[in-house]
């Protein structure tokens, strides 16, 4: 390796440095606040686990996700985790003992083998809130409401759009046409690129019964605004309870979100099943237009304690932080006073004084009359026998 590259990150693993490091520590004390006040607990998983754990029954979905080393105590394979929520479920079986409700929240580092789309970084900082113990419609009200509080408060609040799709409509639909495994990949592959020729084509081969083929063919064309689920009602009529009932719950659940944020647009799209497998219920994601992919995504997932021992219903969203900071609206960068360098005792007092006041003051290094006054735009300075803080034109000095 050339002396040039050594210091080089892999491709797609990212670095936070000043002054956005702080804006992301900002937004992250903010956010964790906010899921406070709505009742969450916060939980710190390891970054790493034994493999077995992290991808345990619905989790094996992340398993071409998740780096794979052996433990050099135990000789046992274990995981750099690339999702926490597989964590937080066996949290909640083993560590807890909450027969009710379980809320709780994280923040933390994730690495994936590969990004998930070319925006995507490889070692996202995970922030995610989710509820435990629940199975009812007013728990993904709360999720995808602290989802969009979430976004609120980073000030991304524009032409916000909340998707809502429900993977029992999809997976009633293709249980009925009875397709092999092959088939099914197939399908599934040509629904998500929505490629509707070849779909055309592929139904046409298919040994299936005509009202079957029109609800396959159908299927990813049903997305839009609300009144889809009207639609969808009519032409999957001949489904299963299965399907009827999702939609069913789509229609209720759409209609409580337009009432609780009628500023969000919503979209439906009873073909979507973005993000992890192991959803079981409605999947939501929230999309802004300062970002080319969901910004927040979730779902529900109930019975992934199963495999821990506990199946426990299950409802929630994560977001990369980073992300946030990236497009927020109201992050801005914290400048400071700049103290003069010495040992005067009135001076060390007047720094400390204002530093205990949440003042952010750097004390000039003799010899540096640069890089100090990049991150102020005050200075502290001596008046008669007073420090006192008056604005600072030395930036102003320095790029003349």
């Amino acid at each position: 390796m050339a002396l040039a590259d050594r210091w080089l990150l892999p491709d797609g693993v990212k670095e936070i440095l000043p002054p956005k490091a702080r804006q992301v520590e900002v937004l992250r004390r903010r956010l964790l606040d906010l899921y406070d006040n709505w009742g969450y607990e916060q939980v710190m998983p390891p970054l790493v686990e034994h493999l077995d754990s992290l991808l345990t029954g619905v989790g094996r979905d992340l398993d071409t996700k998740t780096y794979k080393l052996v433990d050099q105590e135990s000789g046992r394979t274990l995981g750099l985790r690339a999702d926490i929520t597989p964590q937080v479920a066996r949290i909640d079986a083993h560590r807890m003992s909450h027969e009710g409700a379980n809320r709780l929240c994280y923040c933390g580092s994730v690495v994936h083998t590969r990004a998930e789309n070319m925006l995507a970084s490889r070692n996202p900082l995970q922030l995610g809130a989710e509820i435990y113990g629940h199975a009812g419609i007013e728990s993904d009200v709360e999720v995808i409401s602290l989802m969009l509080e979430t976004l609120f408060s980073c000030g991304i609040s524009d032409e916000l759009s909340l998707d809502l799709g429900h993977v029992d409509v999809y997976s009633g639909v293709v249980a009925q046409a009875s397709m092999t495994d092959e088939q099914n990949k197939r399908y599934h592959e040509l629904v998500q690129i929505k490629a509707l020729p070849e779909l055309t084509e592929f139904v046409a081969s298919l040994a299936v019964d005509s009202s079957i083929s029109k609800m396959l063919l159908a299927l990813p064309r049903l997305n839009g605004g609300i009144d889809v689920l009207e639609s969808a009602s009519e032409i999957l009529g001949l489904a299963s309870s299965e399907v009827k009932q999702a939609l069913a719950y789509l229609v209720k659940l759409a209609a409580i979100m337009q009432k609780r944020y009628p500023q969000v647009d919503l979209y439906i799209d009873l073909a979507e099943l973005r993000g992890a497998n192991y959803h079981t219920g409605v999947v939501f994601s929230v999309l802004s237009p300062d970002f080319a992919q969901a910004v927040a995504k979730g779902g529900r997932y109930d019975g992934i304690g199963k495999d821990f021992g506990r199946p426990r219903p299950a409802t929630g969203f994560s977001t990369d932080l980073v992300t946030l900071c990236d497009i927020s609206a109201n992050i801005d960068a914290r400048l400071g006073v700049l103290a003069p360098a010495g040992e005067d005792a009135s001076l060390l007092k007047a720094i400390a004084e204002l530093r205990a006041q949440g003042v952010r003051v750097i004390q000039q290094l003799p010899a540096d009359d640069h890089e100090a006054t990049l991150h102020c735009d005050r200075e502290l300075v001596q008046q008669a026998d007073n420090w006192v803080i008056v604005p600072s034109d030395r930036n102003l000095k320095l790029k003349n």
